[in-house]
């Protein structure tokens, strides 16, 4: 489903902010794939999901999507296939604009390609749209004529996370999106994830600084470091791992231990 080849990104050249982001990069996702990535602060996590989403061009390197080349495809291209959360829960909704409204227009983008603000929502696909908020257990499906700006966190990253798969993209980007969140409302909000993840086969990639987490969802486990992926691991391997193995192979394969304190404090230390 997503095949990254030999991917390269540099920022600043030339300047003594010089930056190599992303270094001879490859990856490749199978349809399904949930895979989690863990890597410290500046490793490239959030430069690889801006690659994909087209936030800006590659240097060099192929990115290809369902057998398409998307390398210099552009952003508001991509969005008709890519669903894409990010941790701050104000980012990806209109805060000004209703439930119902904010829903319309992810709909509309991604079913006719482009954006119809004019363009009304008939009475089915407000049947759908509260049929979809009220599998997210909060009462939204009876507030769809609320301003979004009134939503707790939780609940407008639960709300974007449906706008996001509200037409099942190729490919979900999650990049740390319960990070923000309180423990509960975070937990919920995973739930979520999975069962809409699941239900709808998406193929996931998903951005956390819980090594836990890196192991205990999703089918595949990847190790980020540099700007490169350093350890890949799945199926019946990675069902066996502790969180001190993945912390060893980092070490063993980076050629330095993993050094991130959001990571490492994390660390459940009853599973380690």
């Amino acid at each position: 489903m997503l095949r990254l080849k030999n991917i390269y990104k540099t920022f600043n050249k030339g300047s003594i902010n010089e930056k190599q982001a992303l270094s001879g990069l490859d990856l490749d996702l199978k349809r399904g794939d949930f895979a989690t990535i863990v890597g410290s602060n500046g490793a490239g996590k959030s430069t690889l999901f801006n690659a994909i989403a087209g936030s800006f061009y590659v240097d060099r390197g192929l990115i290809e999507l369902d057998g398409e080349d998307i390398t210099f495809m552009r952003e508001h291209e991509r969005a008709k296939m890519l669903g894409y959360l990010f941790q701050d829960p104000m980012k990806g909704t209109a805060p000004h604009m209703t439930i119902e409204e904010n829903l319309a227009i992810a709909y509309l983008r991604v079913s006719t390609g482009k954006y119809q603000i004019f363009t009304r929502v008939s009475k089915k696909d407000k049947e759908m749209f509260k049929e979809h908020l009220s599998l997210l257990n909060m009462g939204l499906e009876d507030r769809m004529n609320h301003p979004v700006g009134l939503l707790s966190g939780g609940q407008r990253q639960a709300l974007t996370l449906l706008m996001a798969t509200l037409v099942t993209p190729k490919l979900l980007l999650l990049d740390e999106h319960t990070a923000a969140l309180d423990p509960a409302t975070a937990a919920k909000v995973l739930e979520l994830t999975k069962s809409i993840v699941k239900e709808r086969n998406i193929t996931c990639l998903m951005v956390t600084h819980n090594m836990n987490q890196a192991l205990e969802l999703g089918n595949r486990t990847l190790m980020m470091d540099c700007g490169r992926i350093v350890f890949d691991v799945f199926r019946e391997e990675r069902s066996h791992m502790k969180v001190s193995d993945l912390l060893e192979k980092f070490s063993l394969n980076a050629g330095k231990n993993l050094d991130d304190d959001r990571v490492l404090l994390s660390v459940d230390q009853k599973k380690n």
